[in-house]
C-alpha cells in the first residue's frame, strides 16, 4: 500500500495517511525498513503492508517511497 506521513510524535510512533484507507493507521519506528524514525518527516511517501495489532490495523514494513 502507499501513504504518506500524516503525523509523527515524539517517542517513536506516529500515523500514516493511506491513498487506500479512510482511517489513518499506527505505525512504530521499529516496522521501519530502510529509513531511521528521525529521517522521516510528515508529508514523506511511504510504502508499508498492514498488520492486525491489539488495538486493529497497524502499519509494517513501512519504507520510504
Amino acid at each position: 500500500m502507499t501513504g504518506t506521513i500524516a503525523r509523527k510524535m515524539d517517542k517513536g510512533y506516529g500515523f500514516i495517511k493511506s491513498d487506500d484507507m479512510e482511517k489513518d493507521l499506527f505505525f512504530h519506528a521499529k516496522e521501519l525498513v530502510g529509513v531511521m524514525f528521525d529521517e522521516l518527516t510528515e508529508g514523506d511517501a511511504v510504502t508499508f503492508e498492514v498488520a492486525e495489532g491489539p488495538k486493529g490495523a497497524n502499519a509494517v514494513n513501512v519504507q520510504r517511497a
